[in-house]
């Protein structure tokens, strides 16, 4: 179905991996468009609950593809980075949680896609970066806006105006990623990951990802505002009636998945 994808759903969990390895899993338009097409149909697929993002072979993604960027002209330019926006604002999103599975280079839009990502987990051999300016260009897929968001301002324009690339224990001090593990223990612990997520009320966690997406951005009124509509909102819920039952009658809580 898909060109450069590779889907696996199991237990409520999708994994899907980018399976471009002879180009290190570089980015054009036709993996962005499978990207796009399959993040949407998970969105939409009733058997999945959490989706796991990750890369064939010793990239996650080792950037945009430079090969089909070289002759690009500025309106060809804009068009890539309007469908790599595209991508990565689907990804961030969805309500179903997203766990970037970093296992190697995450440069350029490979960071980028990390960071559209909800969560991310790397292997002690990925590496990250934004080397775009030794390359003539800026970070085009979200860069400029995620990094700040993640690292804080200072760090992202040290990371942005260098190109240095760091590897998971640095992106983990500043704040890049959320869990650094040794490359064989990677899949497992995302895994383990996804099914605590899994396992909780959907349309809770899919209101609170949408929340903290929303609220991000507004001033603290708005986002109190915002807050009080979507827990009220969660009362008319089977989520909230089987979450609070089961609690009350001292039990395990089974909720209908979507």
């Amino acid at each position: 179905m898909y060109n450069y994808l590779k889907i696996e759903i199991d237990e409520g969990i999708a994994k899907v991996t980018i399976n471009r390895p002879e180009a290190m899993n570089a980015l054009n338009n036709l993996v962005l468009n499978d990207l796009f097409d399959a993040f949407l149909a998970l969105s939409q697929d009733d058997t999945v609950n959490v989706i796991i993002l990750t890369g064939e072979g010793k990239a996650f993604v080792a950037g945009a593809d430079i090969a089909s960027m070289h002759t690009m002209t500025p309106f060809e330019g804009r068009a890539l980075a309007a469908n790599g926006h595209r991508v990565m604002n689907l990804i961030e999103t969805i309500e179903k949680p997203v766990i970037a599975a970093v296992n190697g280079f995450a440069l350029g839009g490979g960071c980028e896609l990390a960071m559209a990502c909800d969560m991310r987990i790397a292997s002690e051999k990925a590496k990250f970066g934004q080397p775009e300016v030794g390359l003539g260009i800026i970070p085009g897929f979200g860069g400029t806006m995620r990094l700040p968001r993640l690292v804080g301002k200072g760090m992202a324009k040290l990371l942005i105006m260098t190109g240095n690339i760091i590897n998971g224990e640095e992106a983990l001090r500043i704040g890049l990623i959320e869990q650094l593990v040794p490359a064989d223990q990677l899949m497992e612990t995302a895994v383990a990951l996804a099914k605590i997520i899994e396992s909780k009320a959907p349309l809770a966690v899919g209101s609170a990802k949408t929340a903290i997406n929303v609220e991000y951005n507004l001033d603290m009124n708005a986002a109190s505002s915002f807050e009080v509509e979507a827990f009220a909102g969660m009362f008319s819920t089977k989520d909230k009636a089987e979450g609070m039952g089961a609690f009350l009658e001292k039990r395990p809580a089974e909720f209908a998945k979507k």
